[in-house]
């Protein structure tokens, strides 16, 4: 909580551009709720099934730590300047660089993360680089316990550790068992899906993006329950009655919010009566997948179950999501501008840092390249990147770029 790279968080999307409109969660906020959510979970199963508890060596502190940790790689301006990054470290050719450059494993969130936890952080001398955590939360923080395969579908997309905190990664995973997720990483997983379900609801619910009468209707959820199921088509482990379980879903979800009119029949305006039954929706989803959780009684699978309605309805308020906001245009145009940005300053991180420059580069970067000889240039151009706060990005490009001199006593980055 106490780390440069936590407060970050309050400048970075969670969906919606950071600094838009004060109701959108920034992902400082979301990471809160996961915390508060994930440790309530850890607390409910200690009491509930104190002995599988003891079995898998369940510890409330380690959830909250890894809740609190699991977002910290992402970069500014969220999965779309993630997804650019993966690009242009695999390829730096396209931003100036020579294939020399290049960390072939690429750029993810939650690999980010990890290098961030294990050697980015400051807080002790360069002979220990990182935040010195323990090995059990370290382990909690690896939602994909592998590194990056590309031969091995769910290893291409999807990774927890880069080659360069190979060792790290592996210290972290010497006591656990196989690919499965500690206990601990599966609760903060799933308090991360719970959070990201429910509040970012309830974000769009206020700005009237959610059309809840084409979602409750009667007659027109066919195409509703057709997009979730494809995208569930993504994930190799989808079985073969999933419209089925989706239907049901959503029959649950509407009988879950029809006691709540004035979230379906009023357009929101923040009235009392209205945040009332939004904050009691929002419970009420909350609590019923909390105790969805459960801990397995042996180790022969994943260390935490989930009851199969809860996660189906959870998948489809995700959904929700990606269909009615993800999808508008004007994000997406929002999107194009800003993975030039990150372009752009890649691009210029990167051939100030091959050089040793110190002039453009900010004070708060330079250790990046001091400290970590030996690793490809893109990497670390691409640390860069990420340390940013979206506003700490734009105001830095427009600085480089010519299109806004700025304050010479205004470092932007500090």
């Amino acid at each position: 909580m106490y780390s440069s790279a936590f407060h970050r968080l309050a400048g970075v999307t969670q969906i919606v551009r950071a600094g838009e409109l004060d109701i959108f969660h920034t992902r400082q906020q979301h990471t809160y709720k996961v915390a508060q959510i994930g440790r309530r979970l850890a607390e409910n199963l200690l009491r509930k099934q104190e002995a599988a508890a003891r079995l898998h060596g369940l510890d409330p502190e380690v959830v909250e730590a890894a809740c609190l940790a699991h977002d910290l790689g992402h970069p500014p301006f969220g999965h779309a300047a993630e997804s650019e990054l993966d690009k242009i470290v695999t390829d730096p050719t396209c931003c100036g660089g020579v294939k020399e450059d290049a960390a072939p494993d690429g750029y993810e969130g939650n690999a980010q993360t990890f290098r961030i936890l294990t050697k980015l952080s400051v807080r002790y001398g360069r002979e220990s680089p990182g935040l010195d955590l323990t090995r059990a939360t370290l382990a909690a923080t690896l939602k994909y316990p592998w590194l990056r395969d590309r031969n091995v579908e769910k290893k291409a997309g999807k990774w927890s550790a880069y080659e360069t905190e190979r060792r790290e990664f592996e210290w972290a995973r010497q006591h656990c068992r196989g690919e499965f997720k500690t206990a601990e990483a599966e609760l903060m997983d799933w308090a991360d899906d719970i959070s990201y379900s429910v509040h970012d609801l309830e974000d769009f619910h206020r700005v009237g993006i959610i059309p809840w009468s084409e979602i409750l209707s009667e007659t027109d959820t066919s195409g509703l329950i057709t997009g979730a199921v494809k995208s569930w088509t993504k994930d190799p482990s989808m079985p073969a009655d999933a419209n089925a379980r989706m239907k049901s879903a959503l029959e649950r979800i509407k009988r879950k919010i029809v006691i709540f009119p004035s979230m379906t029949h009023e357009v929101y305006d923040g009235s009392r009566e209205q945040r009332r039954q939004l904050r009691n929706f929002g419970s009420i989803l909350i609590g019923t997948y909390v105790r969805a959780a459960s801990l397995a009684n042996g180790h022969d699978g994943p260390a935490v179950v989930i009851e199969q309605t809860a996660e189906d309805e959870v998948r489809l308020l995700k959904y929700f999501a990606r269909k009615y906001v993800i999808g508008l245009p004007a994000l997406h145009a929002q999107q194009y501008g800003q993975k030039r940005i990150v372009r752009d300053l890649f691009s210029i991180f990167l051939a100030e840092g091959k050089v040793g420059g110190s002039k453009l580069l900010p004070a708060r970067m330079r250790y990046i390249w001091e400290d970590n000889s030996g690793v490809a240039p893109a990497r670390l151009a691409a640390d860069c990147v990420a340390s940013l706060s979206e506003n700490e990005a734009y105001q830095l490009h427009h600085r480089l770029t010519g299109s806004n001199s700025g304050l010479i006593l205004d470092p932007i980055v500090r």
